[in-house]
């Protein structure tokens, strides 16, 4: 299980770090739906570099956990906020897309920069507020002589207040957000497949050009949405086995030694689900989005080119360096001025 989580450490770092630097290297690629995914690799990297390190540690000692009090309540602060907001992102990011393609008439006022950058502080917002109630319930567990070397970070209040929250987070936080989220990408399909059979029929066959830009449009959106698409139900498949760990957690009161048995077993079964989940949206991305895909060559090789060139290139005289470097900028900016790069 280990090299598991190494394996999907190193690929989701990797991963969504080139997803951000990607976005923020290329102006034209910030639009809100990239917006969104920064925000929801954000969250991807947080819980990679702050969850999987204790969880790996939890697999080979359970006690001590060795960052005492503060520790135990920052951990699983982070864990539950990092949990909401990931579904808010995805939920967020639909509701988008809904509006861009049911209403493209509204994109221009609904589906800004700005409008995304504040959806997604409240998301972050509701997230840290939410994830309060679970994080007060835990603390630090010591066996009753108190030794330092039993301290667990669990669960110090009523296990049926806990139970409780439980059962409230994972209606709110998966159940509905999917069932939304589901409702809104089957009205966009019906939408896109309304629209494909519209042109011929309504527009008449001296609209050559408007049909094959309609057309055009449409293809864009339809490669749009089935990316997303694909990211949500691997999103909503890679988090159903946590979120069903935590039902059974909260709902069995008496437990034997096979039931014991089973929830190891989707412990660890979801443990690996719920951090793959981290990792598999630039795989997606970059299989996906032929936008993202040169994006990523792109960055990938230019970072390449600039290390052989700092070893091996002479130094050039200063004013033909100059000379050269404004000839390169302004064919950059004539490049991104005639050349969208949405998603």
């Amino acid at each position: 299980v280990t090299s598991v989580y190494l394996l999907i450490f190193l690929t989701g770092l990797s991963g969504n770090v080139l997803t951000c630097a990607v976005i923020a290297k290329h102006k034209k690629m910030r639009n809100p739906t990239n917006l969104y995914l920064v925000s929801l690799a954000v969250s991807d990297l947080l819980v990679l570099l702050f969850g999987m390190p204790l969880e790996v540690y939890d697999l080979w000692s359970n006690y001590p956990f060795p960052f005492g009090t503060g520790g135990c309540y920052f951990k699983t602060f982070l864990f539950e906020t990092v949990c909401f907001a990931s579904i808010l992102n995805v939920t967020a990011l639909s509701v988008e897309r809904y509006i861009a393609v049911v209403y493209p008439l509204k994109t221009r006022y609904l589906s800004t920069n700005r409008h995304a950058k504040r959806a997604i502080t409240a998301v972050w917002a509701v997230s840290m507020i939410c994830a309060v109630p679970n994080t007060s319930l835990h603390g630090m567990f010591y066996v009753p002589e108190r030794m330092e070397e039993s301290a667990t970070c669990t669960v110090l209040k009523p296990l049926w207040i806990y139970n409780v929250v439980m059962q409230i987070t994972t209606v709110c936080f998966y159940f509905v957000p999917m069932m939304v989220i589901s409702a809104l990408y089957l009205v966009m399909g019906l939408h896109l497949c309304r629209e494909r059979r519209l042109p011929a029929g309504v527009l008449g066959k001296n609209c050559g050009s408007v049909i094959r830009r309609k057309n055009s449009v449409n293809g864009r959106r339809r490669q749009i949405n089935k990316m997303l698409s694909i990211v949500v139900a691997v999103f909503g498949v890679c988090w159903a086995p946590f979120h069903i760990e935590r039902l059974l957690w909260s709902s069995i009161t008496q437990w034997t030694d096979s039931m014991h048995a089973v929830y190891q077993y989707v412990h660890i079964v979801s443990g690996v689900f719920f951090y793959l989940s981290s990792a598999v949206n630039p795989v997606i991305y970059s299989l996906l989005s032929t936008r993202f895909r040169e994006c990523f060559r792109e960055l990938v090789c230019s970072q390449a080119e600039d290390n052989s060139s700092v070893r091996d290139s002479p130094p050039l005289p200063m004013t033909l360096l100059e000379a050269t470097v404004s000839r390169g900028a302004a064919r950059a900016e004539g490049k991104d001025s005639n050349t969208g790069l949405p998603l």
